[in-house]
């Protein structure tokens, strides 16, 4: 299990973009990192090309680059504060994460 899901509302706590809240897209577990939607906005510019019968022109792409996973952390449902996360066991034997800062269950 573990710390960060995809579908979790993370803050940004170091770097450009600190402070800044929004949803995991994608997890990347070889390297450790995290898309977060509208957070580390790259751009990438395209040239000009030819796709089947239409003509796509030269544009400049923005794109959610990837965070490390260091420099996020999980923001708490119940008490919307940018917390660490713990695991306990429940007594059905189920794993489970919880805020450390207000001690409720994440999922």
């Amino acid at each position: 299990m573990r710390k960060i899901k995809k579908g979790d509302k993370v803050e940004v706590i170091a770097g450009k973009d600190l402070g800044e809240r929004g949803e995991i897209v994608t997890v990347h577990v070889k390297d450790s990192r995290v898309v977060v939607s509208g957070v580390n906005i790259g751009k990438k510019h395209e040239k000009a090309r030819q796709v089947g019968n239409r003509q796509i022109p030269a544009q400049i792409v923005e794109f959610n680059a990837p965070l490390h996973v260091s420099n996020v952390m999980l923001v708490c449902p119940s008490c919307d504060k940018a917390s660490r996360v713990g695991f306990r066991f429940k007594d059905d034997g189920r794993k489970v994460r919880f805020c450390k800062a207000c001690n409720a269950d994440i999922d």
